[in-house]
């Protein structure tokens, strides 16, 4: 019998200046907050091992309710209502917001920048606009290795935060097989039903990239 070949998980090294430390330190009391249990590991191996505790026991409903608590709890109820009530998701704004999230967010998914979209109006009609954030590789992704924690720890909250409590439709479309992402604010999230996410299997990590089991993902039913 052939022994098994061992999966080789390549780390990427990331230099974390003083506002990523406190960026993952304050993602991580809000999430052991929420979870009511800390870690003993530190920095960002902390914040992921604190979103797998918080995997553990739940359904990805579970999953996505709780770390919704999480966002919600950063951004006071205040702020949520006013830019949802006074700034509608021109392309201005979803442009701008593709900016921030291209600096802000770092720290959590890795390189990043600002690309061009293609976005579907109400209309029938698409535009093209710069309000997409194109991941390079996800740290997070990379970090966990998990097709499950991707999509209930981190797309379906996020797109339903920003599109539910700031009223911006955002759209992530995570590529499995190279690690990359892709989030475009102004486009309307697709359902779980014709939502691709949802049917893939699990991740074999070959160092840069990833290869899909035949299996799906059990973590996402």
């Amino acid at each position: 019998m052939q022994p098994k070949a061992v999966t080789t998980i390549i780390t990427d090294e990331y230099n974390d200046n003083l506002l990523d430390r406190l960026f993952i330190r304050l993602f991580s009391h809000k999430m052991s907050q929420a979870l009511g249990a800390s870690t003993e590991i530190s920095g960002y191996s902390g914040f992921v091992d604190l979103s797998k505790q918080m995997m553990q026991g739940r359904n990805a409903q579970q999953q996505q309710i709780i770390v919704a608590k999480v966002l919600q709890s950063l951004v006071p109820a205040p702020v949520l209502w006013a830019i949802r009530t006074f700034f509608s998701p021109t392309q201005l704004v979803c442009v701008l917001n593709a900016w921030f999230a291209a600096r802000l967010f770092e720290w959590l998914v890795g390189p990043c920048e600002v690309a061009e979209a293609e976005i579907d109006l109400a209309d029938g009609t698409v535009r093209s606009q710069r309000s997409a954030v194109y991941i390079k590789k996800c740290r997070y992704l990379a970090d966990s290795g998990c097709v499950g924690m991707c999509v209930n720890m981190c797309k379906v909250p996020t797109q339903d935060f920003f599109t539910e409590k700031f009223g911006i439709p955002l759209t992530l479309t995570p590529n499995f097989e190279d690690l990359s992402c892709k989030m475009v604010f102004g486009q309307i999230p697709p359902t779980p039903a014709t939502d691709a996410a949802y049917n893939q299997p699990c991740l074999e990590l070959h160092g840069s990239t990833a290869r899909l089991k035949t299996a799906a993902c059990p973590k996402l039913n």
